[in-house]
């Protein structure tokens, strides 16, 4: 295969997986692993992808932000996965916070029946959390039209009255140096916030999160739980000295 061939069939595999291991590289090209670093480094020169512990990753514009249309069609069957095993951890008659994000909102019909008090600042979990007849308090704050998320001064000082058994957010990178980032600082800090005021923090992410970077931090890994969908092992390993990780 000429280099050519290999680069863009590369590049293609990360672009749909969002993270790819060097194994599976060699599988897939049939060419040595030391051919496949080399052309990791080379595609990474050319701002085509960013190397990782284990493989590569794609390049997500530090900036961008999906709307919530375009999230909820990306890997919706891992989301609901995820969602599941953290709906599971939630225990009866607890307060929890879920933040804004279509991995959460795929918690809400696991919660029925638990006798539970959520705090949210998503504006799309209120029907879902109507629907089970679930206590909910909305934050207040600014409407963020893309995501649907309140964030700002008044969603920060509501939160900052709340004290939570277990919080559930969602990020847009995950990475072992830069921890966990989003685009958007105002949220950002709401989902801090949130983090602040609870006992137990667990991030809901799947694979393709990890090896991004946003341009907001929002906390260190070692701050939280990470729930996760299945990926190759040698590009999930490394985070396992940063923090816990539960596989589903």
């Amino acid at each position: 295969m000429l280099t050519p061939e290999r680069h863009q069939l590369i590049v293609k595999q990360v672009a749909e997986h969002g993270t790819v291991a060097i194994q599976e590289l060699i599988k897939l090209t049939a060419a040595s692993e030391s051919t496949i670093r080399r052309d990791l480094s080379e595609l990474e020169n050319q701002h085509k992808l960013v190397r990782v512990h284990g493989g590569a990753a794609s390049r997500q514009t530090i900036s961008q932000e999906l709307s919530i249309p375009e999230k909820t069609t990306k890997n919706l069957q891992e989301k609901k996965r995820i969602a599941a095993e953290a709906a599971a951890l939630v225990e009866p008659d607890e307060y929890i916070y879920l933040d804004a994000g279509t991995t959460t909102i795929e918690m809400i019909p696991h919660l029925k029946n638990k006798n539970i008090t959520v705090v949210t600042n998503g504006l799309t979990h209120l029907d879902a959390l109507s629907a089970q007849q679930i206590t909910t308090y909305l934050t207040g704050g600014l409407v963020k039209h893309k995501t649907r998320a309140l964030i700002g001064r008044g969603a920060q000082i509501s939160l900052q009255s709340y004290r939570f058994d277990k919080c559930f957010i969602g990020v847009n990178g995950i990475d072992l140096a830069y921890g966990l980032t989003t685009p958007d600082p105002e949220e950002a800090l709401i989902k801090h916030q949130a983090l602040q005021s609870a006992q137990q923090c667990f991030v809901l992410a799947d694979h393709t999160k990890f090896g991004q970077v946003s341009f907001s931090k929002i906390a260190d890994l070692e701050e939280v739980l990470l729930i996760t969908n299945k990926m190759d092992e040698a590009i999930i390993s490394p985070y396992h000295d940063k923090t816990n990780i539960k596989v589903v």
